[in-house]
């Protein structure tokens, strides 16, 4: 009954012993760069698959529904675009990430744990928490905000793509829509919501795989309950943050 409270204060505990003794950032700057290399480029082909599709289906999606009612057909351009920059950018950009890189992140530090490598360092006087999870944490920070808004940008093509290309609007309808109504501040909520998502799904894939014990079927649990907790966070976070924004 006390379980989850028990592990919410040992994330606790682990995010905030990881900042408590702050190292110099040059003794990370390699395994920083590396896991910024990891999560941007290695995630590039399902992020962009993904996005293209969600703009491509939301476009004929909308396009249905309007029919043959007397709404302009320029607004399924407006529609996709705000659609992708405000909801489905970041929302499945991450659901996406949490699959790929958190699952990633719990096996990589699951291993170390059960071959004690981790132990190791600790002997060694090492801040594991902060030399193992930080660098993870910042490359997330810095690399998936610029996937999220790589995925509205591609999701908007999609939508291009399947209206004009499947002849449901005119070329300049759908840019006469993209350009339509154009509010500067859902870009600044797509971006809120990137940073948060990659916090959260970073750190909690993290929680799992540090604290990992036993052998290979008890990593493979935690490299799903860290897939399976992000996302239920980044839905509980996209809706907190709504709240607040809107």
């Amino acid at each position: 009954m006390l379980q989850p409270f028990y592990h919410i204060g040992r994330y606790m505990i682990l995010i905030k012993s990881m900042f408590a003794r702050p190292e110099k950032f040059s003794m990370y700057w390699k395994e920083t760069l590396r896991q910024m290399t990891d999560i941007g480029i290695g995630s590039l082909i399902i992020v962009g698959l993904v996005s293209l599709f969600i703009g491509a289906v939301s476009a004929v999606q909308f396009a249905y529904q309007l029919g043959f009612s007397t709404v302009p057909r320029y607004y399924i351009g407006y529609i996709v675009r705000d659609l992708m920059i405000i909801e489905l950018a970041p929302t499945f950009t991450c659901l996406a990430l949490a699959g790929k890189v958190g699952s990633n992140m719990a096996a990589e530090l699951g291993g170390m744990r059960q071959k004690e490598q981790i132990d190791a360092l600790e002997v060694m006087g090492v801040d594991t928490a902060a030399y193992l999870i930080a660098p993870k944490i910042f490359a997330a920070l810095v690399v998936i905000p610029m996937l999220v808004i790589l995925s509205a940008f591609l999701g908007m093509a999609g939508g291009y793509v399947a209206c004009v290309y499947g002849g449901l609007v005119s070329d300049a309808e759908f840019m006469q829509g993209l350009r339509a109504f154009f509010v500067p501040y859902n870009v600044f909520m797509m971006v809120v919501k990137s940073f948060v998502f990659a916090f959260v799904l970073t750190t909690i894939s993290c929680y799992q795989g540090y604290y990992v014990q036993g052998g290979s079927i008890e990593l493979g649990k935690a490299s799903t309950s860290a897939v399976v907790i992000s996302n239920i966070m980044i839905l509980l976070s996209d809706y907190i943050i709504a709240l607040l924004l809107t």
